[in-house]
C-alpha cells in the first residue's frame, strides 16, 4: 500500500466516524476521497510551450438519513474544512426531499485481482520523461509543423461505509495526441496506456506526417452511402457513443437505449467486453459507491448480454422488471459503474473494448494507412473510404443511436483495394448500431490500441472496423 493510498484511507475513515457521530448511527453514511494528480506537456510550432501540473484532493461525503439524500464535496482537507464538510452535509440532509430511489449502500466486498499492478513511475513522471518523447514526435514530423500534448495521470481513491466497506485503489495513464499540419491538411495520431514505455512518440509522429503528407489537394466527393474502413481513432468514436447512450442501465429502464437484452444486434463477429483489469485502458477497480468492478461481458459474439448499473438503475430494473419490457434486469445488480452524475445520466462502461480479431500485431507502414492491420482491411475494399477520425458527433435519436458527425485528420478513396486520392471532410448521420448490425461488418482489425476520452473520465480499446456501409449525408460543400 502506497504512503498516499494510507493517508486517503484514513481521512475517509476519520470523515465517516465524525458524520456518523452527528447524524446518529442509523444513518448511511458513505466517504470518497481522491487524490488526481495531472501533469501536462503542450507544444504547438513545433516546440514545447508549456508544462503544467495540477494535484488535487478532494473529499465528498453522502448522507442517507430519514428518507433523504445529501451529498457534499470540498477540496479544503485541514481540520476545519473536513469539519465544516460534515457540518454542511448532516443540514443538508435534513432539509432535502424524499429520495425514493435510494438503494443502500454496497456491503463489504473485496476487489478483482488486476492483471498488473499500477506504474506508479508512469504517474508520477515529470516534464524530463514528457519531453523525451514529444521531442521524438516532433523529430519524426520532419519539417512539417507539429502540434499536441502528453499527459500523464495518476489518481488514488480510498472510499469507506457505515457498512464496513472499505477499499482503495490507484490508477494511473499516460497518453499522447498530436497533429502534422502542411499548409492545406493535418494528419492525426494518438494513443494512451496504463505505461508511458507502451506509447511511442516517434512512431506516432510518423504517422501523423504520413498522414498530412498524403491528405493534401483532396477532391470533393458526392454524399450518400460508401464502404468504409474506419480507423482505430474512429472507431473508439463509436464504442464510446455505444457505451455512453446504449449500455447504459437508466437508459435501458426509460426506454431510451437501443439495446435489447439477449438479442442477436451486431454482427457475429462482435465482442464487446468493458475491462478494467488487463489491456493497456486505465480504469478503476470500484466505483464512487465501493463496489467492485470486473470484466462485464456488454455482447457477446453479436448478441446483447449485459448494461452498465450503479445501485440505483440495478434496484430500478428489477423492480421494473417485465413493465418497461427488460425482463433480463429481474435480478439486477450493481455492475461497479457508479459515477458522480450516474444518478442523473446513468451509469455506462468507462472501458470498454472491441475485441480485435486473432492474427499478427500490425507494423507500420507507409502512406494514409496507419498499420497492416488497416492496410488489411483496405485491400479488400472495392470502393470505398479510409476515415481516419470522427469530430464534433452528437446523438440525434438515442432509441437508434444515430449520431451526426464530421470527419476529420485525413479521408482518403479506396479503389480495387488501393487508397487512391485524398478526400474533403463529409459529415455524416448514422446508426451506429445498424452499422454494426448482422452481415455489416466485413472485417475486424487484429490491434485494438486505447484511447483516452476527449469527454471525460473513459478509455476504449479499439480495433479498426470495415462497413459494409456509411452514410455521408454532406461534402465539403453544404
Amino acid at each position: 500500500m502506497s504512503p498516499d493510498a494510507t493517508a486517503r484511507i484514513e481521512t475517509a475513515e476519520r470523515v465517516l466516524q465524525a458524520a456518523r457521530t452527528v447524524v446518529g448511527g442509523s444513518a448511511d453514511v458513505d466517504v470518497t476521497v481522491e487524490h488526481d494528480h495531472v501533469a501536462l506537456t503542450r507544444f504547438a510550432n513545433s516546440y514545447i510551450h508549456q508544462n503544467v501540473a495540477s494535484d488535487t484532493d478532494t473529499v465528498t461525503l453522502r448522507i442517507h438519513a430519514d428518507g433523504r439524500t445529501a451529498l457534499n464535496s470540498t477540496t479544503v482537507t485541514d481540520d476545519a474544512g473536513l469539519a465544516a464538510l460534515v457540518e454542511r452535509t448532516v443540514a443538508a440532509v435534513r432539509l432535502s426531499p424524499a429520495d425514493p430511489g435510494w438503494a443502500g449502500l454496497s456491503g463489504r466486498a473485496g476487489l478483482p485481482v488486476p492483471a498488473d499492478e499500477p506504474d506508479l513511475a508512469t504517474g508520477g513522471a515529470g516534464p524530463e520523461a514528457r519531453a523525451e518523447q514529444v521531442k521524438a514526435y516532433v523529430d519524426a514530423v520532419g519539417g512539417l509543423t507539429a502540434a499536441g500534448f502528453y499527459r500523464n495521470r495518476l489518481v488514488v481513491t480510498a472510499y469507506a461505509n457505515s457498512e464496513g466497506q472499505s477499499v482503495h485503489g490507484t490508477v494511473v495513464e499516460a497518453t499522447i495526441d498530436g497533429i502534422a499540419k502542411t499548409e492545406s491538411s493535418d494528419g492525426a495520431s494518438r494513443q494512451a496506456s496504463r505505461r508511458m514505455s507502451d506509447l511511442d512518440g516517434a512512431a506516432m509522429g510518423a504517422r501523423a506526417a504520413a498522414k498530412a503528407l498524403a491528405s493534401q489537394n483532396p477532391v470533393e466527393l458526392e454524399p450518400g452511402e460508401y464502404e468504409v474502413v474506419l480507423e482505430p481513432t474512429a472507431v473508439s468514436d463509436v464504442l464510446w457513443a455505444l457505451a455512453d447512450f446504449g449500455f447504459n442501465g437508466k437508459s435501458l429502464i426509460e426506454g431510451t437505449s437501443f439495446v435489447r437484452l439477449g438479442e442477436q444486434q451486431f454482427d457475429a463477429s462482435v465482442t464487446l467486453i468493458d475491462d478494467p483489469l488487463s489491456g493497456p485502458a486505465a480504469g478503476p477497480l470500484f466505483d464512487t459507491e465501493g463496489t467492485p468492478r470486473d470484466v462485464l461481458e456488454l455482447a457477446r459474439d453479436g448478441v446483447t448480454r449485459a448494461v452498465a448499473h450503479d445501485r440505483r438503475s440495478a434496484r430500478e430494473a428489477g423492480a421494473g422488471a417485465g413493465a418497461a419490457g427488460i425482463g433480463a434486469g429481474i435480478g439486477a445488480v450493481s455492475t461497479g459503474h457508479a459515477s458522480a452524475f450516474s444518478a442523473v445520466e446513468g451509469a455506462q462502461p468507462i472501458n470498454i473494448r472491441l475485441e480485435p480479431t486473432v492474427g499478427l500485431a500490425p507494423t507500420e507502414v507507409e502512406g494514409p494507412a496507419a498499420d497492416s492491420s488497416v492496410q488489411a482491411l483496405v485491400a479488400q475494399v472495392r470502393r470505398g473510404l479510409l476515415v481516419t477520425d470522427h469530430w464534433y458527433t452528437r446523438c440525434l435519436d438515442p432509441r437508434r443511436l444515430v449520431m451526426t458527425g464530421l470527419t476529420r485528420n485525413g479521408v482518403w478513396l479506396i479503389e480495387n483495394g488501393e487508397i487512391t486520392r485524398p478526400v474533403k471532410n463529409l459529415r455524416f448521420t448514422q446508426s451506429y448500431p445498424e452499422a454494426l448490425a448482422p452481415g455489416r461488418v466485413l472485417g475486424i482489425g487484429t490491434y485494438a490500441p486505447a484511447f483516452a476520452s476527449k469527454y471525460g473520465a473513459f478509455s476504449a480499446m479499439a480495433p479498426a472496423l470495415r462497413l459494409a456501409g456509411w452514410n455521408f449525408t454532406g461534402g465539403a460543400s453544404g
